[in-house]
């Protein structure tokens, strides 16, 4: 058998704040490389501090992609990501660059290098009533109605989630056909690329819980509830029926910050609950990890030397910069 001839990709996962950013920016200044976001929240304009989203001092003048591609009153799915990754990642290969991909969301790296189950695309005619009876009838009541008409995938989503509850309404109404039914299918669109995983995550539980507890604070002090005021404030979302069901404005401390808002709970609640949220999330990208049996895992602060020699041994002499010091 001949050598791989895939053009070569890296791709760092790992949970939230386990310092994903700060390596794959070392890693890209050191190997001309650009990043292409994997990351849920990232997508969305206007979600900057509660979603740790690097600014322009902290990229450092390394290219970043998938930035800052939707309102935070769009939605984003797996397939579309994995559409628009596909394009920039041939972008940066044609261009004699190394693709670094670098998030936390583990569906998004799972369209994108092992491709998704067929299955009608996203319509937003279809979203708009969805959300409107949801304001209307419930979560509970779209729930139920799944669960009447493709069992499997209601015993699978569970009854508080209202996004992937929607999809599969969405997908059937579209369709004809159950989710599950299109889910069975064999995924298309496996990308060609070599891919070298690696999972940075602390060894200890504990010191991840510590960063999180102290990047949370810093949100809080940096002006995440003026962030999300600003949100409030845009005509969009201020008419929205049902705000809080919107991706970007679930995800993890923007969900909380607009609760507290709402007059739900104090600062110390908030903080309470934010915390608490951003581990649950770390918790669940853990178990997600665990399953990518081909990746490498790396403690971000103990081992960053054996990750550069990962490294430079998976690209072979076009890795030895990062052998250097620093990196």
């Amino acid at each position: 058998m001949g050598a791989d001839a895939r053009p070569s990709g890296i791709a760092l996962m790992g949970p939230t704040a386990s310092g994903k950013t700060a390596t794959a920016i070392a890693l890209a200044k050191a190997l001309d490389g650009e990043i292409v976001s994997v990351d849920s929240a990232l997508v969305y304009r206007g979600l900057d501090i509660g979603a740790a989203k690097p600014d322009l001092a902290e990229r450092d003048g390394v290219v970043h992609h998938l930035l800052d591609v939707r309102d935070a009153w769009d939605a984003y799915s797996a397939a579309d990501f994995a559409a628009d990754a596909r394009a920039v990642i041939d972008d940066i290969l044609a261009r004699g660059k190394l693709p670094i991909l670098a998030g936390g969301t583990g569906l998004y790296f799972q369209s994108l290098l092992q491709g998704l189950s067929p299955m009608p695309a996203a319509d937003p005619l279809m979203r708009e009533q969805l959300a409107r009876e949801m304001a209307e009838r419930g979560l509970a009541a779209l729930h139920a109605e799944l669960a009447s008409i493709d069992p499997v995938a209601a015993a699978r989503i569970h009854a508080t989630d209202p996004q992937r509850t929607q999809r599969a309404l969405e997908v059937y109404r579209l369709s004809g056909k159950p989710i599950s039914y299109w889910q069975a299918q064999p995924p298309v669109g496996r990308l060609p690329v070599r891919m070298l995983k690696l999972v940075l995550a602390p060894a200890e539980r504990a010191v991840l819980h510590e960063r999180i507890a102290r990047r949370f604070d810093l949100m809080l002090a940096g002006g995440l509830l003026d962030e999300v005021r600003a949100l409030r404030s845009l005509p969009q979302l201020a008419t929205h029926p049902a705000p809080l069901e919107l991706p970007a404005i679930r995800a993890v401390g923007y969900r909380q910050a607009w609760q507290h808002l709402d007059g739900e709970f104090d600062l110390a609640g908030l903080r309470e609950r934010g915390i608490a949220a951003t581990r649950q999330l770390a918790k669940r990208q853990i178990t997600w990890l665990r399953g990518e049996l081909d990746a490498r895992w790396f403690d971000p602060a103990t081992q960053s030397g054996p990750l550069r020699q990962a490294v430079a041994q998976f690209l072979g002499a076009a890795g030895k910069a990062v052998l250097t010091p620093g990196v």
